[in-house]
């Protein structure tokens, strides 16, 4: 993946010797499952995620520059709810509790939609979260992502409960004329 920079943060490849720090906040009860997925239960689960991360090439490690800590991830991935359809990708992400509520992910996803749209010439960007997430629901907001609606029971999360998901989506001429205001 190509690096990326914001002020804060510098979104780069994964690399084994992240795992401690995919670790320290992936075995956190409260954000694996806001993502969907459960907590991990030791250092030797987050290196094999991390090596998939690492084989599969579509997520970011998000390292905080003051500390040069792994603080989360960021992924553009195919969409699964629109299988054939051309230059479309979703956004995923995670952050560790202790950088939530500080503007790091809304400043990393706003960079990865520029090298979405501008460097991969992607047509639309779509994100997804629970209903019940707000956290996730104000850095789609503050991005400007456009609402679809909820997906009913569309999501099976790691436990086998149907979670519903609220749909958004920009399109590249959206996301443009948004620069322009």
């Amino acid at each position: 993946m190509k690096r990326l920079e914001t002020p804060r943060l510098i979104l780069r490849d994964w690399t084994e010797d992240d795992a401690e720090d995919l670790y320290r906040y992936a075995a956190d009860p409260e954000v694996g499952p806001a993502a969907g997925w459960k907590p991990h239960e030791n250092v030797e689960e987050s290196r094999k995620i991390a090596e998939m991360f690492i084989r599969e090439g579509d997520v970011w490690a998000l390292e905080e520059k003051a500390s040069g800590r792994v603080i989360g991830s960021l992924g553009l991935h195919k969409d699964e709810k629109r299988p054939g359809v051309p230059g479309v990708k979703m956004v995923g992400y995670v952050l560790a509790k202790d950088s939530w509520e500080q503007g790091r992910m809304t400043e990393a996803v706003k960079e990865v939609m520029r090298y979405a749209f501008e460097e991969e010439g992607l047509r639309m960007l779509t994100v997804y979260h629970f209903p019940w997430n707000d956290r996730s629901r104000r850095v789609i907001e503050k991005c400007g992502f456009r609402k679809e609606g909820t997906l009913r029971e569309s999501f099976v999360r790691f436990d086998g409960t149907l979670m519903d998901e609220v749909c958004y989506s920009l399109t590249a001429e959206e996301w443009q004329e948004g620069r322009k205001c």
